[in-house]
């Protein structure tokens, strides 16, 4: 158990980390692709109006600080398993 918390704990906080901290401008093509495809699914149930806004960016940034924070209690999680 030890292996798979000490392996998903680090992943976890990578990733969130990248979105949380906005690195390359990650949270902005999340937007975008959420916005995008919104869009996609209101044209394939044939709405012509204007897509709703379903998360910003500022949402992804939340979301990756809790899945970083998450990765952090995973780790430590590992790291007491092995003591």
């Amino acid at each position: 158990m030890a292996v798979v918390l000490l392996t998903a704990g680090p992943t976890a906080i990578v990733a969130g980390s990248w979105a949380a901290l906005n690195i390359r401008g990650a949270a902005v093509p999340l937007e975008r692709r959420a916005a995008a495809d919104t869009e996609l699914a209101m044209h394939a149930r044939g709405g012509l109006g204007p897509a709703p806004r379903v998360a910003s960016a500022q949402f992804y940034r939340f979301m990756g600080a809790v899945i970083a924070l998450g990765g952090v209690v995973f780790t430590l999680g590992g790291l007491l398993e092995l003591a």
